[in-house]
């Protein structure tokens, strides 16, 4: 892999690291709010919507993680055939 490729590549992953910690950053914030409900609150209407949020944000977060592991795996695939 040429250096403008891998360079753009690493450009991208940074992207998407970023991206993951801002998500991490709003799945804490909703995690803060539902832990603050009363308790009344968490088991209702309420207290599922947060969760439901908190899962859909964490299956991101994963998603993202595999999709930054995907280009490294590549880039370092495509570094082996080079060789």
């Amino acid at each position: 892999m040429n250096k403008e490729r891998r360079k753009a590549l690493n450009e991208q992953i940074g992207k998407l690291e970023d991206i993951k910690a801002e998500i991490e950053s709003l799945r804490d914030e909703e995690q803060e709010y539902l832990d603050s409900m009363p308790d009344n609150l968490q088991s209702g209407e309420k207290g599922e919507v947060a969760q439901n949020a908190i899962d859909a944000t964490e299956t991101a977060i994963s998603d993202l993680e595999t999709a930054i592991e995907s280009i490294e795996s590549a880039m370092g695939s495509i570094d082996d055939a080079s060789q």
